[in-house]
């Protein structure tokens, strides 16, 4: 059985809005009945929520406010429908909702989390130190020249000695794909490199080049590094959304662990 369509997933959900209607004060307004099955204003502003999102809080026209409501008819005819049927025991949408149970429960969970642990300007510069002004370093500029042996980048740099033009001797000689623009690298930080042409950089100066070859797993590189610049991290202000994300994840994180910590989980197979 393929997994419910949007609609369908709509329809198994009714049963809370149902239920919710129910148990409705005097005060929540009855919206329609449908087959003596109340649609109250609570269901309707739920409904909104879940269907308009952020839009929801917006003032809808008359016109949009009908066109909900008859979405919310037609789901609950469907649903009505769908129990007169059987659909309520059929195994895969048993299935179903128990999973859909599951994602409620764990999302519901994290959003109660987050609430009970709201984050606060002291965390989110603790973590924009750590994360962004502590990480803040240097970006290099530079040129290389690879080619598949140490014999040949040792006699590349033998030509260098002699004066050869750096960028010449790379559109001749690197296989790398840099080769055809003199073997040009742009700008670049240590982190963007493997690590032994990495710290080869880093132990440079502005107009020095190989020498001796660098090696990695792509070959031997000779190497001419050409500038370098100090990495100015982006203002608090201008990061502080994607803080407060990080923070947020920092905190449902250790909420996880701190759950394994007390529980026994058992790998039985790999699926």
């Amino acid at each position: 059985m393929k997994r419910l369509s949007a609609l369908a997933l709509g329809a198994t959900v009714a049963l809370s809005a149902t239920f919710m209607s129910a148990i409705a004060s005097a005060e929540d307004k009855v919206l329609a009945v449908v087959n003596g099955a109340p649609i109250t204003q609570s269901t309707f502003e739920h409904y909104k929520r879940m269907r308009l999102g952020q839009r929801a809080g917006h003032s809808l026209t008359e016109d949009q406010k009908r066109k909900l409501l008859d979405e919310l008819i037609n789901r609950e005819l469907i649903y009505q429908d769908a129990l007169r049927t059987g659909m309520d025991k059929d195994p895969e949408v048993q299935k179903e909702l128990e999973e859909l149970k599951h994602n409620l429960y764990t999302s519901m969970r994290i959003r109660r989390l987050l609430q009970e642990n709201p984050v606060t300007e002291q965390a989110m510069r603790e973590m924009y130190k750590a994360q962004v002004q502590e990480g803040a370093g240097k970006e290099y500029k530079a040129r290389h020249i690879l080619v598949e042996s140490e014999a040949e980048a040792k006699d590349i740099i033998k030509e260098l000695r002699k004066g050869a033009d750096f960028a010449q001797l790379a559109k001749k000689k690197s296989i790398g794909p840099s080769g055809q623009q003199g073997g040009d690298l742009g700008w670049f930080s240590g982190s963007q490199m493997v690590k032994p042409f990495a710290d080869a950089v880093a132990e440079m100066k502005p107009g020095e080049y190989s020498r001796v070859p660098v090696k990695t797993q792509f070959g031997w590189h000779v190497i001419k590094l050409e500038d370098t610049r100090d990495v100015q991290p982006p203002s608090f202000e201008q990061v502080k959304g994607q803080i407060e994300t990080i923070v947020q994840d920092k905190t449902i994180q250790d909420y996880i662990q701190s759950l394994k910590s007390k529980a026994q989980v058992e790998i039985k197979a790999q699926p």
